[in-house]
């Protein structure tokens, strides 16, 4: 883990920046959403692959990508709820009250 941060730290910063942005923009953009179906397959993909990770069932060099995968995946997620958090807390912040 100290490896993949001393050696990554400008792709682990620019996953973070890019979630920040996308949190941003999130609240301003309503999408559709993904269906109930989708998400429960796709929680249980991301619950696989952090099962692997740490059962380290994946060796060598494709476990040292998944590792790096999931932690350039678990900033961007920290990202996108920074910025969600922050753009609504600014937008409510500029509405006059009624």
């Amino acid at each position: 883990m100290a490896y993949l941060t001393t050696f990554y730290w400008g792709w682990l910063l620019a996953s973070v920046l890019l979630g920040f942005a996308m949190g941003w923009i999130s609240v301003v953009q309503h999408g559709e959403g993904v269906t109930g179906k989708l998400r429960w397959a796709l929680s249980v993909l991301v619950a696989a692959l952090i099962g692997a990770a740490l059962a380290r069932v994946v060796p060598g060099r494709f476990g040292y990508w998944l590792d790096l995968g999931l932690i350039l995946f678990a900033l961007y997620l920290f990202g996108c709820v920074v910025g969600s958090c922050l753009r609504h807390w600014v937008v409510a912040r500029s509405t006059p009250p009624a």
